[in-house]
């Protein structure tokens, strides 16, 4: 009789092979995403000071603000949202919005007031929404 073994036994915890997923991102795919969401959160920042400004300071301004914030949550979107339809979604709708802009050539006082506030209102959810578990 062969000596007792170390190793559990196979017929009650069979062998699995390792967990490697296919949908894992590779280090170079997660640091796109990574300067993606960064360039696109810095874009929306500079877009939306100059809206804030704006509004609290009084004075005009051109659609040039608008198309650096909505470019920005273009490229948000492209790199954070993971369901394609709703990344495209936003994308799309931030372009079509933009070139509306872009041929409106005007910035009237209640367009600055839907964008700084439908800002806030984007801010607060994800500052109250709870992550998701890791896997």
């Amino acid at each position: 009789m062969a000596a007792p073994s170390d190793l559990p036994d196979p017929s009650i915890h069979p062998v699995r092979p390792p967990s490697h997923r296919p949908d894992d991102e590779s280090n170079a795919d997660r640091q796109a995403h990574v300067i993606g969401m960064m360039i696109g959160t810095a874009l929306m920042f500079i877009g939306f000071l100059d809206v804030f400004l704006s509004i609290s300071g009084g004075f005009e301004i051109n659609v040039v603000p608008l198309l650096i914030y909505f470019g920005g949550i273009a490229v948000w979107a492209n790199a954070v949202v993971e369901n394609p339809t709703v990344r495209y979604s936003l994308m799309a709708a931030s372009v079509l919005i933009s070139l509306a802009f872009f041929h409106y050539g005007e910035v009237l006082f209640w367009h600055k007031q839907v964008i700084f506030w439908s800002t806030i209102v984007v801010v607060m959810y994800f500052m109250f929404k709870e992550p998701k578990p890791a896997a």
